[in-house]
């Protein structure tokens, strides 16, 4: 997990001011900074990590529950944040630290997003499960990138009193891209507000490109477009798709627009995908 902010992108020169006076961005949270700080050492030490971890309870007890969980696979039980730490490794340990602490940072503007951290929570886990299958991305970049994904959601529903009814137009929308709608509305969209956050959190440049671009399909036929960001892109696609299922709605719109084009990118067959949600699918109801 890189602590080198991402370079310039497109959207900071054209809306980044009045977004960053209109709407209200966390700013990073010290503990990340502290992590992060260890991370950027040519040696990051585990030991280090727990004792900047464990002068946070909540944070603590949080990364032990996520370290235990059966979707990550460990053979034993974390009893410890240091034990934690190196069945998890240092960068999926960043990883889940940093999307607690979205959720920390979010969480107190005062509208029950329960459903959407779970959502974020299952496509954080799919994305690392097809990553690491596929063997396209690194998983905890993978990881970090399900989990901010939609970070500008939550943003953008504390700003504008209707984004709620904006948000369900769009989910329904079968032709056009998510973001049009949000950009009629509002002359601005979640992924571009959620790429502004992973940007001030320090997070991995494929990571913000990636919240940039992920609901423009496009990008998957563009070779101008940086591989590692492009499979980011495919790889929610597919997230999208298992997470409809798993929730056990028959129709996913994103899928419909971007499916064919995700699948042609990772090389998979119409076979091949199907053969995946299964496999995704049964690791879900394994977690539960």
């Amino acid at each position: 997990m890189t602590t080198v902010a991402a370079p310039a992108l497109p959207v900071e020169n054209a809306v980044e001011d009045a977004l960053m006076r209109s709407i209200r961005i966390p700013p990073r949270p010290s503990l990340l900074v502290d992590l992060q700080r260890e991370l950027a050492k040519a040696d990051p030490s585990p030991r280090n990590m727990a004792r900047i971890i464990g002068n946070d309870v909540g944070m603590s007890g949080a990364l032990l529950k996520l370290a235990n969980s059966p979707f990550f696979g460990a053979a034993r039980k974390a009893k410890s944040v240091e034990q934690a730490i190196n069945f998890l490794g240092v960068d999926m340990c960043a990883s889940t630290l940093t999307g607690l602490l979205a959720r920390r940072a979010i969480d107190g503007q005062g509208a029950d997003l329960s459903a959407f951290w779970e959502i974020s929570m299952r496509r954080a886990q799919a994305l690392m499960f097809t990553s690491r299958k596929l063997r396209i991305a690194p998983a905890d970049i993978a990881h970090t990138f399900g989990l901010f994904c939609d970070i500008g959601v939550p943003l953008l529903m504390d700003r504008f009193a209707d984004y709620a009814a904006t948000y369900d137009d769009a989910c329904d929308e079968p032709v056009r891209r998510f973001t049009e709608i949000e950009d009629e509305r509002y002359s601005t969209n979640h992924a571009a507000i959620g790429c502004l956050l992973a940007r001030n959190w320090g997070l991995s440049p494929d990571v913000s490109w990636a919240i940039l671009l992920h609901h423009d399909y496009r990008v998957l036929d563009d070779p101008a477009t940086d591989d590692a960001v492009r499979s980011l892109v495919a790889l929610t696609l597919l997230a999208e798709k298992g997470i409809a299922r798993f929730f056990g709605r028959t129709l996913s719109h994103e899928w419909e627009k971007g499916g064919e084009l995700a699948c042609q990118h990772l090389g998979l067959t119409e076979d091949e995908a199907a053969d995946l949600l299964d496999e995704l699918n049964e690791a879900f109801h394994n977690e539960r």
